[in-house]
Order: structure tokens, then C-alpha cells, then sequence
């Protein structure tokens, strides 16, 4: 019996995530009790495990939303670093969230500190840079209707 050669493959870490936002257009990022910057929520794509379906499992644990996400903004390629491999990056379309939805939210104390309506320049503050550019283009894609390719946070088509 032949073996499965894509058991061979590299395999890639993965991350989904979801852009929300508010009727002032501003994005919801949060802040994690495990790092000293915020997130865009989301999280890692599990083994066998689609992104969309990680995606909806982590606002879940998160944020206690049952939300649908709506379509794909970004995929974004990160390359390797100290401490972590390369990795394929998703962000979903969240929609506008009602006030409603917002006081639903309930975060995991061991996991979560806080969350934030931001705009862009306030959430680059808060971001690293690859989140920051990361979030810049989910905004600008669902603006322009389009689906960015990104190579660490770099447009490239």
C-alpha cells in the first residue's frame, strides 16, 4: 500500500481572526493577560480544524459571541522568527456588532484583561507592528470590497 506523500509536507502554523467594528467604524481588538500587546481576536487553528471553524470556536471561548463571520479580508504569510515558525494568518470579516452584542460580551479572566473600540491609529498603538498592519488591511479590504494577500503585514496583492 503506497503511503500518503503529503504526510511528508511542511506543515504551517495558522491563525484566524475576525474584524469587528462598531457604528463609528472603529475595530475591536483585546487586550491578553499572556502578552504585553493586544490582539485582534481570534486565535491558533487546532489540528484538523478549519480556520473558520477556529475562528468561531475562539470567539466562543473569548467573548462568549456565537457570531457568524462574514467573508475572508486578509491572508497574511508571516516568516519565521526566534521562538516561532512560519505561519498563515486569516482574518474574517465580523460585521458591525450592536450594542446588544457588545454587552453580551464576557471575557475569560485567565486569558482576556479588557477589550477596545479603537480606529486605526489608536489600535496601531496598541498592536505590534504586524498586527497593526495586519488589522490596517482587513479595514481597507472590507472597505474596498477585495481580499488582501499580505507577506508579514506587507501588501503584496
Amino acid at each position: 500500500m503506497a503511503t500518503d506523500f503529503t504526510a511528508t509536507l511542511p506543515r504551517k502554523r495558522m491563525g484566524a481572526g475576525i474584524l469587528f467594528s462598531d457604528e463609528q467604524d472603529r475595530a475591536l481588538i483585546v487586550e491578553p493577560t499572556y502578552k504585553d500587546y493586544w490582539e485582534i481576536p481570534g486565535g491558533a487553528v487546532e489540528l484538523d480544524e478549519s480556520p473558520y471553524a477556529a475562528v468561531v470556536r475562539e470567539l466562543k471561548e473569548e467573548l462568549d459571541l456565537p457570531v457568524k463571520p462574514g467573508r475572508l479580508l486578509v491572508v497574511d504569510w508571516v516568516p519565521p522568527r526566534s521562538g516561532r515558525t512560519e505561519g498563515l494568518m486569516l482574518v474574517f470579516d465580523g460585521g458591525v456588532l450592536t450594542a446588544e452584542q457588545c454587552g453580551r460580551i464576557r471575557l475569560p479572566a485567565e486569558e482576556l484583561r479588557s477589550w477596545v473600540w479603537c480606529t486605526g491609529q489608536q489600535a496601531a498603538e496598541r498592536l505590534s507592528e504586524l498586527l497593526a498592519r495586519r488589522l490596517a488591511a482587513a479595514m481597507r479590504a472590507r472597505a474596498e470590497g477585495t481580499v488582501a494577500y499580505l507577506e508579514d503585514g506587507f501588501l503584496i496583492a
